[in-house]
Parts: C-alpha cells; sequence; structure tokens
C-alpha cells in the first residue's frame, strides 16, 4: 500500500533540520528548504536550485507541497481583482485585491464556507468544509501581492482577514499564518498592517489580548441592540452583546489598541435614531473607528441598503460623540467580490 506523503509545510525549520540530520545530510539543508518553501514560495521540489537532483528527488518521495491554485481570476472596471483559488482537495475558496491610489489591501479567506450565520452574507450560505491550513492562507496572500506587482506596479501593503469564513473559528492556523507573513523569514510585513476581522467570539477576542498579537481587530457589529442584531446574526444569541462589549474591554484594557467596527445601515432593520444611538453607547468604551459599509444585494432582497439621509444621520450623531466615522463605498460589485457576496460565484 502507498505510504501517504506528508505535507512539508507542515514542518517548523527545527523540523525539517532534524530530517535532514536523520537521512545523514546536514542540518543547514532544512534551512535551505525552508526558504525555497515561505520566502521564495516554491511551488515544487524542482524549483529548489541550489540543492542536488538527488536531494530534490528524496523530497519528492518523502512529501508534497500543497500549493493553491488560482483556477481564476477576474479583473473589475475599478481594478478590483478577485481570484477563486482552488486547494489541494479541489475545494474553493475566494482571495480579492483592492487597489486604492496609496495602497492594495488583500482580503483573504480563512475557512472553506463559513461556521456562522450571518442572514445579509452570502458565504454564510454555505456550509463550512473545513478550517484552511496556514500555507493555504499564506498562499492567497503571495498570489495577490504578485497581482498587485503585476497589475499595480506596487508590492501589496494591507492584508485583510475579511474573505471567507469566521478568523477566530480558525485561530490557531490564522495566528500561526500571520507568523509567517510578518516573518522576515515570510513575507516580512508588519503586523500592524493586518486586520482580522471577527463576527464577534468572546473568548476568543480575549485569547488574543493574552497572546498579546500585534494586527489590528475589527469587529462585524450592525447593530448595538441584542434583539435586532440576533435577528440579522443569529449566533449573537449564543455571545450577546454584553458578552462582547465585555470582551472588548478585556482587549482594549491589554493592548490600548482602538476598536474598528464595521456596520451596514439597512432600510427598515438599524435605520432609526435609536439604533445610532446605541451604537454611540457601545463604543463609548474605548477609542474606535465605525465604518459605515455600503451594502451588496446578495440576490433575494430582503436586506436593502438604507437611503443616504440615514447614513448622514448616522454620520452626525456618531462625529457629535467624537467618534471617528468613515463610509466606505464598496468595490469590485460587478465581479461579485464586494463585501459579503464571496460565494465561489465565479
Amino acid at each position: 500500500m502507498e505510504t501517504k506523503k506528508k505535507d512539508i509545510r507542515a514542518l517548523t525549520k527545527d523540523q525539517l533540520r532534524e530530517f535532514f540530520v536523520k537521512q545523514g545530510d546536514k542540518a543547514f539543508r532544512g534551512n535551505q528548504v525552508y526558504e525555497w518553501l515561505w520566502q521564495k514560495s516554491a511551488y515544487s521540489f524542482e524549483d529548489m536550485t541550489n540543492i542536488s537532483l538527488e536531494t530534490r528527488q528524496m523530497l519528492e518521495d518523502n512529501f508534497v507541497i500543497n500549493h493553491i491554485k488560482v483556477d481564476q481570476m477576474q479583473r473589475s472596471a475599478d481594478g478590483t481583482i478577485k481570484n477563486a483559488v482552488r486547494l489541494h482537495d479541489n475545494l474553493i475558496v475566494e482571495s480579492v485585491l483592492i487597489p486604492t491610489a496609496t495602497r492594495t489591501t488583500a482580503c483573504v479567506s480563512s475557512q472553506v464556507g463559513c461556521s456562522l450565520d450571518c442572514r445579509f452574507c452570502a458565504t454564510s450560505r454555505l456550509k463550512r468544509m473545513r478550517n484552511l491550513n496556514p500555507d493555504e492562507i499564506y498562499d492567497q496572500v503571495v498570489a495577490i501581492d504578485n497581482e498587485s506587482r503585476l497589475y499595480h506596479n506596487r508590492p501589496l501593503s494591507n492584508i485583510v482577514f475579511m474573505g471567507m469564513g469566521e478568523p477566530l473559528m480558525n485561530y490557531n492556523n490564522v495566528l500561526k499564518a500571520i507568523d509567517k507573513i510578518t516573518s522576515p523569514e515570510g513575507l516580512g510585513m508588519s503586523p500592524k498592517r493586518i486586520v482580522v476581522s471577527t463576527s464577534g467570539v468572546p473568548k476568543m477576542i480575549k485569547k488574543m489580548a493574552d497572546d498579546n498579537v500585534k494586527f489590528k481587530l475589527a469587529v462585524s457589529l450592525h447593530s448595538a441592540i441584542d434583539d435586532i442584531r440576533t435577528s440579522i446574526m443569529p449566533f449573537n444569541a449564543t455571545f450577546p452583546l454584553t458578552d462582547l462589549r465585555e470582551a472588548l474591554q478585556y482587549w482594549y484594557a491589554a493592548t490600548k489598541n482602538r476598536i474598528t467596527y464595521e456596520y451596514v445601515i439597512w432600510d427598515g432593520i438599524n435605520d432609526q435614531r435609536k439604533d445610532a444611538e446605541a451604537l454611540v453607547e457601545f463604543c463609548k468604551f474605548a477609542p474606535s473607528k465605525v465604518n459605515l459599509i455600503e451594502y451588496n444585494p446578495i440576490d433575494d432582497g430582503e436586506f436593502q441598503q438604507a437611503n443616504s439621509k440615514v447614513i448622514d444621520m448616522y454620520v452626525s450623531i456618531l462625529e457629535a460623540n467624537n467618534i471617528t466615522v468613515t463610509v466606505r463605498r464598496s468595490r469590485g460589485k460587478d465581479i461579485d467580490a464586494a463585501c459579503g457576496q464571496l460565494a465561489n460565484k465565479s
């Protein structure tokens, strides 16, 4: 019976060094292979040109590199790029490159499907198949960095975990991926340019604080009134706003980092003055920023973007209470690449 080959990127550098010593080779060979796998993002052992043919064959016999493949790339009229990413087991996730005049941002996925049940999000309608491995998250970033250089003549500047899945439900793998992305032995990006967006898993927000993470936190909030939030994000019944706020207070006390709230205003759902005032009250415990996000329909018409007067009302109330607020226009809507639209429709 054929022995299943091990995913070589599941090994640490020390484990690779140890493997080579057991093979009767020198430990530094593990350093060389590790550099090819992470800094140089080698797709195959054949690419490792400073390693002998015999050693490359030995690696081929024992290991596999489960590299992603960009199955389809779509380019929007506004410069946004959406990748349909095929994983080694033929499952598909999506990732997006969002360009502006001053930066390019990668929006990456952390799960195939999603663990949560937000009613306004296309991804939540997909069954969660599995968590992504650290190398699968890393590969999405490498692919988008290459596209940023090719199509926008500059390296990737920012990363947001706002693609498919709830990052905090794949916590260990997300942190391992970020460690590789920020390591000098990986992509060497600053953690301050990385935002992890969560729908709000209180115990994991506290764990992030305890783990002293250096990246930024965003919370997909959408209502600061429990019954309204539960009606659009049913898991809120399990993780109510009181628990979320306590976890965020814990986060701020530990990190002193400003919290960003992502917030969509829908017609007839959270478009009243009381909704804006509840949001102000929720924000008061720590320095915060509110991103008011344009809603992107997902076909059935149940959720409709509130009109501009309602958005203006939110902005004026937040600014009157000294809360930073931005109105964020969506990008890539023509290729279903905008916020909340990722559902493998490409």
